[in-house]
């Protein structure tokens, strides 16, 4: 090829990849083009719900057996910013682990605050329920995962019963819940993201996961880095803690070095090596959920 053709040429593929790496964000890239677990996404942008966010993507084992307990993830972004197909490797890496994964989309600020995003969360949960037995999945042995912003949603609909139960969900199907630093204390209002999210609330003692907690909890992992200054540690150790002091069994996990991102990016192929955060929440998840746990 002539230098007069191959140098546009190249400069043309340069705009290309320039624009196409503008256009995607960090998350984006990172989940195209990270290896990912042997599983298979069995379903996506399944609606369970009339709007344009009240979607899921399903992932289940290559070789699922009937019976498999289901996993419901909930991504983070501030409760306002997020998509499920950027979390591809979450649920393949969950589904690798056994579980048939619900990976849902949840409406996000500015067109919803609290507590509309957690109505969206049991809404993903009764559509796991009436489904999963479609996957492989046993719809009696249920665990709710949750990083950042979406740990708060996945404990707090495992601990506050009046969301699933809106949706006609018996909430002993939830065997146990899984944070990733989570924001679980934050009254008073602690900050802009909590400010805008929480503040219409007219009762915040009623948004915080604590307020909930009982002898009748099902059993959390909470794990979080030493290193995260997006949420500060202490959100786990008060959670856990009022966990304990009910009685309830609780892993607490701190994982030296680690920063906010770094504990779900953790639960990646290429990055488990930093922490064992899928090793350990997945064992701690399967304790719970094996016949006769209850």
């Amino acid at each position: 090829m002539p230098p007069s053709i191959r140098r546009p040429l190249r400069l043309g593929l340069a705009a290309a990849t320039a624009a196409l790496t503008a256009a995607c964000s960090p998350l984006t890239l990172f989940s195209t083009f990270t290896p990912k677990d042997p599983a298979s996404r069995l379903n996506a942008g399944t609606a369970y719900g009339p709007l344009s966010r009240q979607k899921l993507d399903v992932y289940a084992p290559r070789r699922t057996k009937a019976g498999a307990p289901v996993a419901v993830f909930f991504y983070g972004g501030s409760w306002d910013s997020g998509r499920r197909q950027d979390y591809r490797w979450v649920g393949q890496a969950l589904a690798a682990q056994g579980y048939v994964t619900v990976v849902p989309d949840y409406r996000i600020y500015p067109e919803v605050t609290y507590p509309h995003f957690l109505e969206d969360g049991a809404a993903a949960i009764r559509w796991a329920v009436d489904h999963a037995a479609a996957y492989g999945g046993d719809p009696s042995r249920i665990v709710l995962i949750g990083h950042s912003a979406g740990a708060y949603n996945a404990v707090m609909l495992g601990l506050d019963g009046r969301y699933l139960k809106a949706q006609g969900v018996d909430i002993h199907r939830i065997r146990a819940v899984a944070g990733l630093s989570g924001p679980y204390d934050f009254v008073p209002l602690d900050g802009p993201i909590t400010r805008r999210t929480f503040g219409g609330a007219a009762d915040l003692a009623a948004t915080q996961p604590a307020t909930y907690v009982s002898a009748a909890s099902p059993p959390a992992f909470l794990a979080t880095g030493d290193a995260d200054r997006t949420v500060f540690p202490r959100n786990t150790k008060a959670l856990a803690r009022t966990l304990r002091g009910a009685g309830v069994r609780v892993e607490e996990r701190h994982y030296a070095g680690i920063d906010h991102a770094g504990m779900v990016l953790a639960l990646s192929r290429p990055l488990r090596g930093r922490a064992p955060v899928l090793a350990e929440m997945s064992a701690f998840l399967d304790a719970a959920v094996k016949p006769g746990a209850d």
